[in-house]
């Protein structure tokens, strides 16, 4: 083999090895660099904090992280310090109520934790406004739904009720 085609099919080797592993890093790294995966797949966030109906999505998000790792022994201290932070002292005492009362979360009105959530405001009036919560408790088409109707204050963005929607 002369020397040139040693070199040609080096290079040829040493393209194909960069580009499969071009082709793979991503989808071993759990991103959607392809562009046949659909734009849902990619997942992003952001956020407001004037906005309240954003605060009660980041009161959720953390709430049910904290809660979903009840194993961790800063768990329930971090549980404890949202609602202190998010919540009003007299929606703290409503959830406490209703906790002593049901034997069950006060936030998510249940015993146990939602796999998906997802928050969006319903309407204003009179210096609050109303974001409905949609807890999903499971995987798949038939998958059990809660909502919850939280009321925020406008001027402290803090959570003044929450009450389960029949």
């Amino acid at each position: 083999m002369t020397v040139r085609k040693r070199k040609t099919l080096l290079t040829a080797v040493a393209l194909t090895a960069g580009l499969t592993l071009a082709a793979v890093t991503p989808a071993l790294a759990g991103t959607g660099a392809s562009h046949t995966t659909p734009a849902a797949a990619v997942s992003t966030a952001q956020g407001d904090p004037r906005d309240v109906t954003q605060r009660v999505a980041d009161f959720y998000g953390a709430y049910i992280d904290a809660v979903w790792d009840g194993e961790d022994p800063s768990a329930a201290a971090g549980a404890k310090a949202l609602r202190a932070f998010y919540l009003s002292p007299a929606a703290q005492r409503h959830v406490a109520a209703y906790e002593a009362k049901n034997h069950a979360d006060g936030i998510l009105f249940a015993q146990n934790v939602p796999v998906k959530w997802k928050v969006a405001y319903t309407g204003s009036g009179a210096g609050h406004a109303t974001s409905r919560v949609t807890l999903t408790w499971s995987d798949g088409a038939g998958a059990e739904v809660s909502k919850i109707d939280v009321l925020s204050d406008l001027k402290t963005r803090r959570i003044t009720d929450l009450k389960p929607v029949d």
